[in-house]
């Protein structure tokens, strides 16, 4: 990748971190870890990969972005706004009453947004009929999905990846975000789904690993994606819970919590020494 390019990415990803941390702070509720494991491929997504339209939210050749794992909201909601789709002054409002933003994405409600989701193992089913749609209609956008690894515990998300094997959804791509933690505990000791890479490729996928915080790795996992003809991709990304917040990291009692006074002080403090750091 591009040296530019990924500091500029770099520096992206921790403002949509620091939107991450300012909308749970001020909602006194919402998941920061989840959040946090996926601002980085997020911001490749949005900044650097997908066709879309920040002025034009529902044009029709965009591509289309579903947040499977709905709870982590805040971070399509940091990063929707330093996208350019509204204020970052609406993160305040995160979870309050009469909000443009709640708990779980909204599509009615919130410009940017492809799909309701929050119900576990619902959205990629939508994403699956998104891109059936695109084949069925001769439209040439792309669509991706972002799982939790406690979410494909789901009996419906392997539904769903049957279907897209079966119609070859080449223009679908999931992207399973294995930090190994979820709301119980380890996700190895509450139902485990590994091996994960292992169970795509048996339902018919094209499967990819990639580390979920390194510009150079997610590129490649994209890049490679886009040359897959007649499967569905799975990406499969290794990452950190909480990943920017030294205290957040790799704890499961930030799947979720908001931050206190003290530890939303803490995190922006380190956020944004993170930030000078890149901007130096």
């Amino acid at each position: 990748m591009d040296e530019l390019l990924k500091k500029q990415l770099m520096k992206t990803a921790c403002k949509v971190r620091m939107g991450i941390i300012e909308g749970v702070y001020n909602a006194k509720s919402g998941h920061p870890g989840g959040s946090l494991s996926i601002a980085d491929v997020m911001t490749y997504l949005y900044f650097a990969k997908m066709n879309i339209y920040p002025d034009n939210p529902k044009c029709p050749d965009r591509d289309r972005f579903v947040l499977s794992k709905g709870h982590t909201a805040p971070a399509l909601y940091s990063t929707l706004a330093n996208r350019g789709y509204f204020p970052l002054e609406e993160l305040k409002g995160l979870r309050h009453i009469g909000s443009m933003l709640q708990g779980h994405p909204d599509m009615k409600h919130i410009p940017g947004v492809d799909m309701s989701s929050g119900s576990l193992g619902q959205g990629i089913s939508a994403a699956c009929g998104m891109a059936l749609s695109a084949k069925l209609t001769g439209d040439t956008y792309k669509v991706y999905a972002i799982l939790g690894d406690g979410e494909i515990e789901e009996g419906q998300v392997w539904e769903a990846a049957m279907f897209a094997a079966h119609n070859k959804l080449d223009n679908l791509v999931a992207i399973v975000d294995n930090n190994g933690l979820q709301i119980d505990g380890k996700i190895s000791d509450v139902c485990s789904p590994y091996p994960i890479t292992d169970k795509f490729e048996a339902f018919g996928w094209h499967v990819i690993t990639m580390d979920a915080h390194d510009f150079d790795s997610i590129e490649a996992a994209f890049n490679e994606a886009e040359s897959v003809v007649n499967q569905p991709v799975a990406i499969v990304m290794t990452s950190v819970k909480g990943k920017g917040v030294s205290f957040m990291e790799n704890q499961v009692s930030w799947h979720g919590t908001a931050p206190n006074q003290e530890q939303y002080e803490k995190a922006m403090s380190e956020l944004k020494a993170s930030l000078e750091e890149l901007e130096g």
